[in-house]
């Protein structure tokens, strides 16, 4: 099984626009980070986390060409709004590619993309848009999805909540702001965690780095990667600095764990 880090960037993204702070300015590719999706391969099969608003640029870079389902963690802004993308992906399949979230996701999606879902919007001829089918995903309930076992998670995180993902051996998680004791429980075990930690300080939607830090010694994972990371904290710093076992993610890092 393997989890590629197409994105490791909080809403902004790193560079952040107007900022010429040093982590903006490094040189270092670790900190240029774009909004937050990961792919997950296991065999033939192909999961994409997230259509953030890089994502043409994410899959290119990391060569993909083929996309079996789509996992969507949350419908906010920047890991929704690349769904136009898809498109590519989905035609020439014998059906619709499905998209997996939570009925706040997929309300959101029916709303924000009639053109895609609406029953009446058919494409003007000579003209496509993405062929997808919406498919509702409960926190707890385990599903299979194009082959993979799935157990969605969810977590609070402001307004909304979010899900996260056990993948047998492996558990991602972005944008929580708490991981319950039910959940640490459902996610121990995982050989490689990915986790979210905004930055040092606390912040009312997102896990802090220490809070994060708190989370992954509770759960155990033998690795545990840190991301939707911000400008506050470039890559070299930030890793000289978290315990052992726990490091930041980076852009097109690739996880890879034995089933």
């Amino acid at each position: 099984m393997r989890l590629t880090l197409l994105g490791t960037g909080t809403s902004s993204g790193v560079p952040q626009l107007g900022c010429d702070c040093a982590v903006c300015r490094s040189g270092d590719p670790r900190d240029r980070r774009f909004r937050a999706a990961a792919l997950l391969e296991t065999g033939e099969t192909t999961l994409l986390l997230d259509t953030p608003p890089e994502l043409r640029l994410q899959l290119l870079a990391a060569g993909t060409k083929r996309i079996d389902a789509v996992l969507y963690t949350h419908e906010h802004a920047d890991h929704v709004h690349g769904i136009d993308d898809l498109k590519l992906f989905s035609l020439g399949r014998n059906a619709a590619l499905p998209l997996y979230g939570a009925e706040t996701t997929l309300s959101f999606l029916r709303t924000s993309c009639r053109y895609i879902f609406a029953p009446e919007s058919e494409p003007v001829s000579g003209t496509t848009t993405p062929r997808l089918s919406l498919e509702l995903l409960e926190a707890g309930t385990s599903r299979t999805i194009a082959g993979v076992p799935v157990l969605p998670l969810g977590f609070p995180h402001g307004h909304t909540r979010v899900l996260g993902f056990r993948f047998g051996p492996l558990g991602y998680v972005t944008d929580a702001k708490e991981v319950g004791q039910p959940e640490r429980d459902a996610l121990k075990g995982v050989e490689i965690l990915v986790l979210n930690a905004l930055w040092w300080r606390p912040h009312p939607t997102h896990l802090s780095i220490p809070e994060a830090v708190a989370v992954a010694r509770e759960i155990g994972a033998r690795r545990t990667v840190l991301t939707h990371l911000t400008h506050e904290t470039g890559h070299a710093e930030l890793a000289a600095r978290l315990p052992s076992g726990i490091e930041p993610g980076y852009d097109g890092q690739v996880l890879e764990v034995p089933l």
